[in-house]
């Protein structure tokens, strides 16, 4: 079994989730007592939001870089950024390292592929949403990309880092998301991207008639799959 590195703290809330995913689904697969190889890094969020809020993606390319290589020297055989929107520099921490980078934007729009749809909404931070990074790699794969209105992108964002960054995942907040989610859906979307690893935490398929696309999931079913490979 190869070793997922993984870059977390991003927020330390879906780095439990991927730690659990990752687990559970190298036992769904080994059987036994079988769990996952994984050496992790936790990065202090309130420095990622700091330089994130302040558009310094250089200061935060520097600390996935340097994170990354720590990783590869601790003898990972990949990496996992475990956030979507940190993975705007993606591209930059690849190029630190020979290890690959398992590019969760690249790994959604597969999931997308295989159930044939071409046009999708994607929820996120406004980093996310606005930034051309995650809708390049869908167009890659023949995806449409629809996103919120500004209302409706400030309320996401707001959200996400003032309340689902602290753990706080409200009744009230759930409803608002899946407002939004009826709004798109009315624009064409044929599914619905939660493209921030907080984001299936508050919101499950059951909530919404569309497919819902899971980044945390299929970023972990993606490592477990590079890992057994």
């Amino acid at each position: 079994m190869k070793t997922i590195g993984l870059i977390g703290g991003i927020t330390w809330l879906s780095t439990l989730d991927y730690y659990r995913l990752l687990n559970q689904l190298v036992n769904q697969k080994l059987g036994g007592v079988s769990s996952a190889r994984i050496i992790l890094s936790s990065l202090e969020f309130a420095e990622i939001k700091r330089l994130t809020e302040a558009d310094d993606w250089n200061g935060l390319a520097k600390i996935m870089c340097e994170t990354a290589t720590q990783l590869e020297r601790a003898g990972v055989d990949c990496i996992l950024i475990g956030a979507n929107t940190m993975h705007n520099i993606a591209d930059k921490v690849q190029a630190a390292i020979s290890i690959p980078i398992i590019h969760i934007a690249e790994e959604t729009g597969k999931s997308i592929t295989k159930l044939r749809l071409k046009k999708v909404a994607l929820l996120g931070t406004k980093y996310t949403m606005q930034l051309p990074f995650y809708k390049d790699k869908l167009a890659e794969q023949g995806i449409e990309t629809i996103i919120p209105g500004i209302d409706d992108m400030e309320y996401t964002n707001n959200a996400i880092y003032n309340e689902m960054g602290k753990g706080i995942f409200l009744p009230e907040r759930k409803r608002g998301f899946i407002t939004i989610i009826n709004k798109l859906q009315r624009q064409g979307a044929e599914g619905i991207i939660l493209g921030c690893t907080e984001i299936p935490i508050l919101i499950k398929q059951g909530d919404v008639e569309v497919p819902v696309f899971d980044t945390t999931l299929i970023h972990a079913t993606a490592a477990v799959n590079f890992a057994l490979s």
